[in-house]
């Protein structure tokens, strides 16, 4: 159930489906502004749900179904295109999520885009910098999820370096704090786990620099209450805070047992993990405080929703980048791009393709269908396929990414009929798109701005018939022949095509 591109909506909601948590926002917009009407927060745990085979169990989603149960009731009556639901680590992580999406969809009614680690910490910085006072140097934006750990580096509204890190206080608790016990050893090893996991990133992060570190998670919120209320901090994490924390917790030995003011009960069983991580953290960097921001992933998708909303989306910007990055023709991308168009407008209504996300994907698929040339000529469209679908590309959700990769893969020669039958109930349309891409590109296979007619489309289930002026066809032979083979390529995708 593929996103519909937002309007101009008055109340727009997101909902994050995190690793350990749910949360749900409900807002109003004004002038590009959001005033939050809900908010809600649920702990769920789902990564504490995923096995050795990553597979998600019964009961876990069972927990994350009866918490969007509720927040269902308070979107009931919102349009498609004003709610945004993002899944994270472990839907990313899971190898049935796509049971748990279907049933989260049903319930909902609106899409849920499982989302990249990069472009999660993309969107948790903006909803941080929108959050936080003006800044005029280089901010660290640290977000500790139940099973990863964003960290991005930003100047204002702009991030300059994303990662994105598979640690986290579900997974790490999982691992190393399953019975509840706390001692030094089982401390040490998940600090250890971390700093392990941080020598990935931490040079890239540092040539950059920063002035200012803040913390944009739950984590980092009740590690900073804790050191308040031992009178050590005003709210701030810091090292001594946390050096005191840790002591007591050794002292404690158990989670039950932790009472800092500040730390939920339902947040005890993760917070010596989270400690842990955070810790790690401190030090690979060599942090002395870090601030919290109450703005975050899901303050960040309302932002991002926004910026649609007012047309600067984030992905046309990708677009662009991708085919500059990848020498396209743009000329040669705008001529398909206005052809398929044209072919769009013509047979939308018999081949129900008049929702906003059509004439996107199939814009998006004309622009960068040539990618793959930058690669090497020979299959040229599975290069190009490839680079879409393993690319870190901002704004573009999984689903997304795997939509514009298969009509890549599939504008020329043989169309990969069984990925699209594999693409659930919009498989068919998808493939109803990959053959207006591929009638916009044999259209205009001899490049340049030469001369072309005017064709009249009619469509039927399976069916496409290309009119072209009387007498075209006689003296253009090889536009008779590059739509001769293509009726053999489409016929072997059961589709029929007619020209006339």
């Amino acid at each position: 159930m593929p996103r519909t591109a937002p309007e101009n909506f008055p109340l727009i909601a997101a909902i994050d489906l995190g690793s350990n948590s749910f949360h749900m926002i409900l807002a109003k917009t004004d002038q590009g502004e959001i005033r939050v009407l809900e908010r809600l927060g649920d702990k769920i745990q789902l990564a504490a749900g995923l096995d050795e085979q990553r597979q998600l169990s019964e009961e876990a989603m069972q927990r994350g179904l009866e918490c969007l149960s509720r927040y269902a009731q308070l979107i009931t009556d919102l349009p498609q295109g004003a709610v945004r639901v993002v899944g994270t680590n472990a839907l990313r992580e899971a190898v049935n999520r796509d049971t748990f999406i279907q049933r989260a969809e049903a319930l909902l009614g609106h899409t849920v885009e499982v989302i990249s680690g990069r472009e999660e910490a993309r969107l948790i910085y903006l909803g941080v910098s929108h959050n936080m006072p003006a800044f005029q140097g280089n901010r660290l934006v640290v977000d500790i999820g139940g099973g990863s750990t964003e960290f991005i580096i930003g100047q204002s509204f702009e991030p300059l370096i994303m990662e994105s890190l598979q640690m986290g206080c579900v997974s790490y608790s999982q691992r190393l704090f399953q019975d509840g016990k706390i001692t030094p050893a089982r401390y040490g090893q998940a600090y250890t786990a971390a700093r392990l996991e941080l020598m990935r990133v931490e040079q890239a992060l540092q040539r950059h620099g920063w002035q200012e570190a803040i913390g944009a998670s739950g984590t980092v919120r009740a590690i900073g209450l804790a050191v308040k209320s031992a009178g050590l901090s005003n709210g701030e994490v810091t090292l001594e805070g946390m050096t005191w924390l840790k002591r007591k917790l050794f002292k404690l030995g158990d989670v039950d047992k932790i009472d800092f003011e500040g730390v939920k009960n339902d947040r005890r069983a993760i917070f010596p993990a989270g400690l842990a991580i955070l810790e790690a953290i401190f030090d690979a960097f060599g942090l002395q405080q870090m601030v919290h921001s109450e703005g975050a992933l899901r303050e960040g998708v309302l932002y991002d929703l926004i910026g649609r909303l007012q047309h600067e989306d984030v992905r046309e910007r990708t677009v662009s980048a991708l085919m500059e990055r990848y020498h396209v023709d743009p000329e040669q991308a705008l001529r398909v791009e206005t052809k398929a168009l044209e072919a769009l407008q013509q047979v939308a209504g018999d081949w129900d393709l008049q929702e906003e996300w059509h004439q996107e994907l199939l814009v998006w698929a004309a622009r960068v269908h040539e990618i793959g040339l930058d690669i090497a000529h020979f299959q040229y469209h599975k290069h190009g396929a490839y680079l879409i679908e393993n690319s870190e590309l901002a704004g573009f959700s999984t689903q997304d990414q795997q939509m514009l990769a298969l009509l890549v893969r599939g504008h020329r020669r043989g169309i990969p009929k069984d990925r699209f039958s594999g693409s659930g109930s919009e498989g068919e349309k998808l493939l109803r798109l990959c053959v207006l891409l591929r009638f916009a590109i044999l259209f205009h296979h001899i490049r340049g701005n030469r001369e072309v007619p005017e064709v009249r489309l009619l469509a039927k289930a399976q069916q496409l018939s290309i009119r072209f002026p009387q007498g075209w066809l006689e003296n253009n032979p090889l536009t008779v022949a590059d739509f001769a083979q293509e009726a053999e390529w489409l016929a072997k995708a059961g589709f029929n095509l007619l020209v006339s």
